[in-house]
């Protein structure tokens, strides 16, 4: 692996890695930006949290790198809803500007493009 793909791997692993803890040391915070038609918003916050976590780590171990990003992939398009529910409703959320929530949809969409099969970074070696 080159150094950039370590280097990019480093990166996809502390954004879900801390995303993930953050559900956990700042519950309120996502239990609030949940959607309001998601039953059971602080099992959904947990839950995802610990997906997050387990996804960051599986990424790192080449056995199970390929598996760990097809289910980061797949947990990314779920709590994207909550990302588009803040901005979509940013006047609910005035400590975040609206261009910083757009911003964090622009990363959610990079995430999206990484490819766990194809990208060298992901691939199983």
């Amino acid at each position: 692996m080159t150094v950039s793909q370590r280097v990019g791997l480093v990166i996809v692993f502390l954004w879900f890695f801390c995303g993930g803890l953050g559900h956990f040391l700042y519950d309120d915070f996502f239990v609030g930006i949940v959607p309001p038609n998601v039953k059971a918003p602080e099992t959904a916050v947990l839950v995802t949290g610990v997906f997050e976590v387990l996804g960051a780590i599986g990424i790192l171990i080449p056995g199970t790198r390929r598996l760990a990003g097809v289910g980061l992939f797949l947990l990314t398009l779920v709590v994207t809803a909550a990302n588009l529910h803040m901005w979509v409703n940013f006047d609910q959320f005035p400590a975040y500007s609206p261009m910083l929530l757009g911003l964090r949809l622009v990363i959610q969409v990079f995430l999206l493009a990484f490819d766990p099969v194809q990208h060298p970074a992901a691939a199983v070696h």
